[in-house]
This record gives structure tokens, C-alpha cells and sequence, in this order.
């Protein structure tokens, strides 16, 4: 236990150096200026070191090595895209669906709403989130349901300001947010009521092994919900326009490796779960506002005033006024030169995950609902 503390405080420490002791207070371009150089330049080298060879030239070695490392892999990428997401998207690092008239933060919470309501999570129940991000989806679900939840991460800049937004919105005595790989989860078994993972899991190095870890924490009889990252089933890593599309995906959004539905169907069946629902949302998107519509830019599709400033951040234009605002900050010496680039690879995943969209190749969106047999 003391050798873990001292990892933990470790990381912290490190966490600390990198994004400043009140880093957790800071948003948008403030949050990314504040950040140490040094350590900023350190994080960008590690994190495109996985990503040194393209597509057309990685071998099944380089896939294996980010498997492996997955935690420096995933910590590295939210250490240096987290406030881009926040600053481009919003507090809730997922996708949803959209119907006509919907505001973009209607749709991020009703899909937050649908989980919870297909799981059946009730109040005062213990809840667990499996890759909390920055807790947007927790606060949400909280208040929803009025359940007590447990946020999972690994990313120590991500539970502070998981803790800060939490206190911000009174809801420290529902929530507390706890440091920990979800691939070796710090809890007993038995412990919860339900979890859930919302487009999280995704960056585990086996889909089998996290779900089982999930099972293992469950109760007798729980419930386990997840929002899966998937390619289609029709996916074919030897084919070159899909793994070009899959590849795109995987480095602009830090995943060890891309699987495909069935895939994912499979590692929750050997799991041990008796499935209740699996379904991908994505099947019936409408197709006027599909649920990649927001990172198109086509702000012609906004549904109210306020999408048009989200929306207008993924176009050409708004892309271009963020990387080179960042680019100004560079040559400040305000933050540390390469910045720029994560900007890049996250434009780069905007474009695997349309094209992805487009040609049905992926889904951000695989429901999977599975029960825990009450003799487990």
C-alpha cells in the first residue's frame, strides 16, 4: 500500500508541476498558457513517440507497444487534449444523438439520461463511472437519478477538476472521485449497485479485461451499462482505407487499438454478464444531424444560437483561429512550441471519425447493458 501512496503522490506531484498548483480553476486557453513548458514538451514528445510511423509503415509491434503502455498512452493524451475538449466541446467527452430542434446540450444530457434510465439507476444507489473524465456525465447522472457515485480515472488533472466542478455544484456529498486503473480497480468485490462507462473503456488495452474488472466490483444482480467506441464489423485492419480511417481515430484520441463490434459483444459476453440490451444508437441517427454533425463545422445545422458557437470551433475557420492563437501563445514562450500540434491531432480525429461516421465503419455509440447473475 505505501509503495501505491507513494505512486500516487508521485503522480500528483507531476500533475501539479505540469499544470500549475490552480490549474484545476482555469479554463480555455487560460488552462493551456498556464501549463509548465518544460513538462508540457516532455508530455508531447512521450505521447507522439507511440506515433512515430504512419499508418501504411506501423507494424503489429508498434500496435503491441501502445497496448502495453496504454497508461502513459491514455494519461499523456488527456493530460494534453483535456482543456482543448473542454475549451472545443464541452465537459462531457462524448458524442450523442439529435433530433430537430435540439440544442447540442440537450442532446449530450438526454444521452446521459437514456443510459441511466435503461440501466434502472435509482436514488441513493451506488454508482460507479468507469473513465469519469472531468465528471460532466457524473454530475449529470447525480443529479438525474439522485444517486451516490464513484468516479473512476487514472488522469490525476482530470480528478481535480472532477473534484472542483463537483463543489462548484454542491454536489460533494453524492460524488467522490477516486485515482485508480480501471484495468486493476482499487474497490472489493461486490461493491456497487451499478456501473456505467460513457466512450471510456475504449482506451483499455483489452475490452475482456476491463469488463471483468467491472463485473468483479458489481454486485450480485447489478446492472453495467457502457457507450462503446467501435469500428463495424465490416472493419478490416488489412484493408488501407479502413485502417487509414481507424488509425486516424486512434491517434487523435489516445487508444491503444480499435476494435470492432462483435468484438466488444464477445469481451462482454466471456465477461459473465446475461445481456439485457445491446444495440447501436448510431443505426437510427437521423440523418439530417447525424451525431457527427458537430465536429463538421456546418454551423447551417445548428439548432440555436448557442450550438453556433461549438459548432463554428470544429470548422475551417474556427480550427484555424485556435491553432494559430496557439500558435501566438508559442512564440511567447507561453506555452511550449509542438502545442499547436495536439490542436493538429485532434483535427485529425475530427476527420476519422466523419469519414468513420459517413461510411458506417465506426459508432461511437454501441449500447451494451449486461446484468450480473444473481449467484454470481
Amino acid at each position: 500500500m505505501a509503495a501505491s501512496t507513494s505512486a500516487i503522490n508521485q503522480d500528483q506531484e507531476l500533475s501539479h508541476r505540469l499544470h500549475g498548483k490552480d490549474g484545476e480553476t482555469k479554463t480555455g486557453l487560460s488552462a493551456i498558457a498556464s501549463k509548465d513548458i518544460q513538462e508540457q514538451k516532455k508530455k508531447l514528445s512521450e505521447y507522439f513517440q507511440f506515433w512515430d510511423k504512419g499508418y501504411k509503415d506501423e507494424s503489429q509491434d508498434d500496435r503491441d507497444v501502445r497496448v502495453s503502455d496504454y497508461k502513459k498512452l491514455v494519461n499523456n493524451y488527456y493530460d494534453l487534449a483535456t482543456d482543448l475538449y473542454e475549451y472545443g466541446w464541452c465537459q462531457s467527452f462524448h458524442f450523442s444523438r439529435f433530433y430537430k430542434g435540439e440544442a447540442f446540450a440537450q442532446s449530450i444530457a438526454r444521452h446521459e439520461h437514456y443510459l441511466a434510465h435503461r440501466m434502472g439507476i435509482t436514488p441513493d444507489s451506488r454508482v460507479l463511472d468507469v473513465g469519469c473524465g472531468v465528471g460532466g456525465p457524473a454530475r449529470e447522472i447525480t443529479e438525474f437519478t439522485g444517486c451516490n457515485l464513484v468516479g473512476l480515472n487514472n488522469n490525476d488533472y482530470q480528478i481535480s477538476r472532477a473534484v472542483n466542478y463537483a463543489i462548484k455544484r454542491n454536489l460533494d456529498k453524492k460524488q467522490v472521485f477516486v485515482k485508480g486503473d480501471f484495468m486493476k480497480m482499487p474497490f472489493d468485490d461486490n461493491t456497487f449497485d451499478f456501473v456505467y462507462a460513457i466512450e471510456a473503456t475504449v482506451h483499455a488495452p483489452s475490452l475482456e479485461g476491463v469488463y471483468s474488472e467491472i463485473y468483479r466490483v458489481l454486485k450480485p444482480g447489478g446492472v453495467f451499462g457502457v457507450y462503446e467506441w467501435v469500428m463495424s464489423d465490416d472493419y478490416d485492419s488489412t484493408n488501407p482505407e479502413h485502417r487509414r480511417i481507424a488509425y486516424n481515430i486512434e491517434i487523435g484520441d489516445g487508444i491503444p487499438q480499435m476494435v470492432r463490434k462483435c468484438d466488444a459483444l464477445e469481451a462482454f459476453k466471456k465477461s459473465g454478464f446475461e445481456i439485457l440490451e445491446q444495440q447501436d444508437l448510431a443505426e437510427n441517427d437521423n440523418p439530417e444531424l447525424p451525431w457527427y454533425y458537430p465536429v463538421t463545422g456546418d454551423v447551417t445545422k445548428c439548432q440555436n444560437v448557442w450550438d453556433l458557437i461549438t459548432v463554428f470551433r470544429t470548422s475551417t475557420l474556427g480550427k484555424f483561429i485556435t491553432r494559430h492563437s496557439v500558435k501566438v501563445l508559442e512564440r511567447l514562450g507561453m506555452v511550449s512550441k509542438g502545442t499547436s500540434e495536439v490542436s493538429d491531432t485532434l483535427a485529425i480525429a475530427q476527420d476519422g471519425l466523419i469519414e468513420g461516421g459517413k461510411k458506417k465503419l465506426f459508432t461511437p455509440m454501441y449500447l451494451m447493458i449486461g446484468k450480473k447473475p444473481e449467484k454470481a
